[in-house]
């Protein structure tokens, strides 16, 4: 979290020495000729550590623009880095950046709208990404931004602690929280006041914006501009105190959950240090190698109202005011993100798998087109009932997605929002005091990201 915080700051920080470079023509692509034939050098940045999903596509990419000479800069997004590479003219042609990054950008004029890149690539944004992923880069009107990926958050249910302590999956329904108190109750587990196994974790500041969102808040209006002292967000920051309340206070729910092997061979459902977790569709993947120990099931996480509730979250590619190549680098983004690149990567994916032994749980792209084919061709029964069934709770809850809210301090009010979360469920400040000191200060971010 203090990384996300410093890569904030450093953002918030250049905003204002940047504003200069926004202050040419209102519309960054107007000297762009997007249906330009790509071919040449072109600089991208991203892509660190490509596993199979990612050099399948790179592969594909290469293979669709074979005139373009691609040199990467495979290392992680850095704002600092970012803005300082502006500033000083190093600009690469295309970068991946957290889609929480993007508003900010495009606020400044950093960034070059994608509209007539999509009309020279005959893409149309609302037909090949979730509208919820597409909700998550744009900004006044424009889309700034090509998406990958959109992994849901669902709650992963550990059966043989349910099984055990007699609660049944439907008692894990977040609309219901008496109900859900009462399962967590039984489960629950502690050695001299010290947690032993949680009943239920939450996940609090990792998924804050779930539980705030799902239970009916917001955390930007339509222009972007933060609410976070909105009064309707005071309900899922309560739902999580009355849940680690419940299980020892939140010190010491989070002091057990610091402690966990999450990736290892004593992870937390190997170990029934969890009776249920919030997941990101990833996880599953990772206890995929502990099948013969866990017995897994998954429910969606439900909103006020009962209904199945998700937040999209994920990567994207831009492309930086004074790229040198802005229309292979919109090219070379299209072909990436390209229903036959993501079939490539479900190719590779499930060769991978293949020769590890391991469980197919599908790759969730952001394409909606992409994630149906994916799971048609290569998403095959596992053999274990458990497991079919997580899998199809994650296909079932992406339709449901809900961005965060495009905002210019969109990386701030996320980090507000966990600093606000953390106030209240320690009990340093009440739920209302505790969301109106963040609005305080991401406001602040919003108003030097917009000065410009």
């Amino acid at each position: 979290m203090r990384k996300r915080s410093a890569a904030a700051a450093a953002v918030t920080a250049s905003v204002i020495v940047l504003a200069s470079c926004s202050a040419g023509s209102d519309d960054p692509a107007a000297d762009v000729d997007f249906s330009a034939a790509p071919t040449g050098a072109l600089a991208a940045w991203g892509f660190e550590n490509a596993d199979d999903v990612g050099q399948s596509r790179l592969d594909y990419a290469a293979d669709q623009l074979p005139d373009v000479e691609v040199t990467l800069d495979a290392t992680a997004f850095d704002a600092q880095k970012f803005t300082t590479r502006i500033a000083s003219g190093d600009v690469p042609d295309v970068v991946q950046m957290d889609r929480r990054y993007v508003t900010t950008y495009a606020a400044q004029g950093l960034l070059i709208p994608l509209d007539a890149c999509f009309e020279a690539t005959r893409v149309t944004p609302n037909e090949r990404w979730y509208q919820n992923v597409v909700d998550d880069v744009t900004y006044d009107g424009g889309v700034y931004a090509v998406s990958q990926f959109y992994q849901p958050p669902a709650i992963l249910l550990n059966m043989n602690v349910l099984n055990e302590a007699g609660v049944t999956p439907e008692e894990f329904d977040t609309s219901n929280m008496d109900g859900l108190l009462a399962a967590v109750g039984k489960m629950y587990q502690a050695s001299g006041g010290t947690p032993s196994r949680l009943g239920f974790d939450p996940v609090a500041t990792g998924q804050g914006g779930l539980w705030v969102l799902g239970m009916g808040g917001q955390l930007t209006d339509d222009s972007g501009r933060p609410t976070l002292d909105d009064p309707a967000n005071a309900a899922g920051i309560d739902a999580l105190k009355q849940i680690t309340d419940a299980q020892g206070g939140y010190a010491a729910v989070k002091s057990f959950t610091d402690s966990f092997d999450t990736f290892g061979d004593a992870n937390q459902f190997v170990k029934n240090q969890v009776g249920a977790q919030v997941a990101n569709q990833w996880y599953p993947n990772v206890l995929g190698a502990y099948r013969d120990q866990v017995s897994l099931q998954a429910v969606p996480f439900r909103d006020a109202d009962g209904q199945p509730f998700s937040l999209a979250s994920g990567t994207a590619f831009a492309i930086p005011v004074g790229a040198k190549n802005p229309a292979t680098a919109c090219a070379w983004m299209a072909d990436l993100t390209s229903t036959d690149a993501w079939m490539a990567a479900g190719a590779a994916r499930a060769a991978t798998i293949e020769s590890k032994g391991g469980l197919n749980t599908g790759l969730f792209t952001g394409s909606p087109e992409a994630d149906a084919m994916i799971r048609d061709q290569f998403v095959v029964p596992t053999g274990d009932d458990g497991f079919d069934q997580v899998i199809s709770t994650y296909y079932d809850v992406v339709e449901s997605g809900k961005s965060f809210g495009s905002s210019p301090a969109g990386q701030d009010i996320q980090n507000e929002l966990n600093n606000a979360i953390t106030a209240a469920l320690l009990g340093d400040k009440t739920t209302e005091q505790a969301l109106a000191d963040a609005q305080q200060a991401a406001q602040r971010a919003f108003d030097n990201a917009t000065a410009g």
